[in-house]
């Protein structure tokens, strides 16, 4: 999401679609968001979430019925999202707290664009996003925190941001960054995401860009979006706390 409520502006004609409703999708959601699901027991091991040969583990959610073949794939070890329709991709297993880690990229060559890591994801999507607390990974805004549909966040009170009446979103709210870490668009970044009871602290390329509090303590999928623009992920790894 952006991080301010003009630039947060989504095209009407994209809200016109209407997400296909799976029993997958709901069997996920009633599984994902208790607060002993998932695997936050494993005793501190670091897991990784994303193989580097295939998506087993992960699923997508889309506002059009596309296989997930037609946005998310793999090449040489690096998930690639063309970026368009919006939506994500999730682990099919649930988090509380970790630490996670990974590196993105905006393709070389084009022109970056929006996308972010949802966490704790509590809801069946409400439009292309769900329930759930966000860190930003849009360009130029990497390290913005916003939270959606009723999760709550808290932070630097010279820092909060409070959006009405968008016409996708609703009321929702974030903290904006302390200060802008992201490389050069083409270039590797380094996500560093610790997320541990009512607490987020994220870090790009080694530098505290942000902090919350007062988040919802649950359990809940991990998410990649869609949201405009080509973006690469790879290294993805996540650590209990």
């Amino acid at each position: 999401m952006a991080t301010q409520a003009e630039s947060a502006t989504i095209p009407i004609d994209i809200m016109k679609h209407i997400f296909p409703a799976t029993a997958a999708a709901a069997a996920f959601l009633i599984t994902s968001c208790s607060d002993d699901a998932g695997t936050d027991t494993a005793n501190g091991e670091t897991i990784a979430l994303f193989n580097g040969e295939n998506l087993d583990g992960w699923s997508h959610v889309c506002v059009e019925d596309l296989p997930i073949e037609d946005i998310w794939s793999v090449e040489d070890g690096v998930i690639v999202c063309v970026g368009e329709p919006l939506g994500y991709l999730h682990t099919d297993e649930s988090y509380q707290d970790f630490m996670l880690t990974f590196e993105w990229r905006w393709a070389p060559g084009g022109e970056p664009g929006n996308s972010g890591v949802l966490m704790r994801i509590a809801s069946e999507p409400e439009t292309f996003m769900p329930k759930c607390v966000e860190a930003q990974l849009k360009h130029g805004s990497a390290g913005d925190i916003w939270a959606f549909y009723g999760a709550s966040v808290e932070g630097d009170p010279e820092r909060m941001v409070e959006i009405e009446d968008h016409e996708a979103l609703g009321d929702f709210k974030g903290v904006s960054l302390i200060e802008d870490a992201e490389k050069p668009p083409g270039e590797w970044n380094r996500y560093e995401i610790t997320l541990q009871g009512d607490t987020l602290v994220l870090k790009v390329n080694g530098q505290l860009v942000n902090e919350a509090h007062g988040l919802d303590v649950l359990s809940g999928p991990i998410g990649l979006q869609s949201e405009g623009g080509e973006i690469h992920f790879r290294d993805i790894e996540l650590t209990p706390l």
